[in-house]
């Protein structure tokens, strides 16, 4: 089953964070030129990235069996692609310098 939840308000609710995320015309130019392109799947990176307890009651919604919450990061919040993105530098943060890192793709 696949819960499909509407956080307009929530995120209405929410201040934007500014962090620069990544264009795809800059990623797919960046790898002209390159010997080794490496892209890791994401399919489900939103999922990975645990939330704050005091955070997840906000991502709670009802259905008949019962009321839940994400305990990870659902996808469709405001700043999710920029917690994402920072996850990410924060993990290849060592890299940065000899490979670019943009979004999904690496180049060394």
């Amino acid at each position: 089953m696949r819960m499909c939840v509407n956080y307009t308000s929530l995120n209405k609710a929410c201040p934007k964070v500014h962090f620069p995320l990544s264009h795809i015309d800059q990623i797919v130019d960046s790898t002209t030129g390159c010997e080794t392109v490496l892209f890791l799947d994401t399919y489900s990176s939103y999922h990975q990235i645990k939330m704050k307890e005091s955070d997840q009651l906000a991502t709670s919604f009802i259905t008949p069996f019962g009321m839940y919450c994400y305990v990870t990061m659902p996808y469709g919040l405001r700043n999710a692609g920029a917690a994402y993105q920072r996850c990410m530098l924060h993990v290849f943060g060592e890299h940065v310098g000899s490979m670019l890192i943009f979004g999904n793709a690496i180049r060394k």
